[in-house]
C-alpha cells in the first residue's frame, strides 16, 4: 500500500491537478465551440455540449455561470487565438513580400476560424450587442497592432521624410487602412458564402496585389 500511494505523488507535484482536470475546461470550451457554430446559440444545448465534451452538467457548471456565460468564452478565447500576432514574424526581406506575408497570414487566419465566429454573433448581436461589439474591435484592434509593426519595421527601408505614412504616430492608422483592403473584401465573400477552398486559392495573388497598390498609393502620399 504505501508503495501505491508514492507511486502516484509525482502526478499530483506541486499541488497541480490532474492532466485530465487541467483541460477539462478546454474540452468544454472545444465542445461547446462545435455545437455553437453547428446550431447557434438559441439551439445549442448544455446537454449536446456536456455529451460532446465529455463533462458532466455540474462540471460544466462549476466552470461556467450558463449557456450565455459559456458562449462568451468560446468567442473571447476564438478571438484571442485568432488575434495572437506576439511571436509572428512575416517572411520575407523586401516591404513588398514583408507586407504580402503579414497580409496572407491574416486573410488566412480570418478565412479558417472567423467567418463561423461571425456569423454566430451577427445573428446574436441583439441578444450580446456588447460581445458583437467585442468581436469588431478586438479582432480589428490586435490584427492592426500586428500590421502596424510591420509597417514600422518597414521605416527605415521606405520612409523619405518625418511625415512619412509609416511614422509612429500614423502606423496604427495606415494599419488599419491596410487590413481594410486586404482583409474585408475576402472576409465579406467568405460570408456570403463563396466556398472557402477556392478563396483561399485566391488568396496569395490577391494580397501582392492589394499589397502593391497600398505601396503605390503611400508613395503618393510622400510625393505630396
Amino acid at each position: 500500500m504505501t508503495r501505491d500511494r508514492n507511486a502516484k505523488r509525482p502526478q499530483s507535484r506541486l499541488g497541480r491537478p490532474p492532466k485530465d482536470a487541467r483541460d477539462v475546461k478546454s474540452r468544454i470550451l472545444d465542445a461547446a465551440q462545435q455545437v455553437f457554430l453547428k446550431r447557434g446559440y438559441q439551439s445549442a444545448s448544455v446537454d449536446e455540449i456536456s455529451e460532446m465534451a465529455p463533462a458532466s452538467k455540474p462540471t460544466i457548471y462549476a466552470h461556467f455561470d450558463g449557456k450565455e456565460a459559456l458562449f462568451e468564452a468560446v468567442i473571447a478565447r476564438v478571438i484571442t487565438g485568432l488575434t495572437n500576432f506576439e511571436d509572428y514574424e512575416p517572411s520575407g526581406r523586401s516591404v513588398t513580400d514583408k507586407l504580402t506575408s503579414a497580409g496572407t497570414e491574416l486573410v488566412e487566419r480570418f478565412l479558417e476560424d472567423t467567418v463561423g465566429v461571425t456569423r454566430v454573433t451577427i445573428a446574436e448581436a441583439d441578444r450580446f450587442p456588447a460581445l458583437s461589439r467585442h468581436v469588431h474591435e478586438a479582432g480589428r484592434d490586435r490584427a492592426a497592432a500586428a500590421v502596424s509593426h510591420v509597417l514600422n519595421d518597414a521605416t527605415h527601408m521606405l520612409q523619405r521624410g518625418p511625415k512619412g505614412p509609416f511614422s509612429t504616430k500614423r502606423s496604427l492608422a495606415t494599419a488599419q487602412i491596410f487590413m481594410d483592403l486586404i482583409l474585408l473584401p475576402m472576409l465579406m465573400r467568405a460570408l456570403m458564402g463563396e466556398d472557402a477552398k477556392h478563396l483561399r486559392k485566391e488568396v496569395p495573388s490577391f494580397v501582392r496585389e492589394r499589397v502593391n497598390f497600398f505601396l503605390a498609393a503611400c508613395e503618393t502620399d510622400w510625393g505630396r
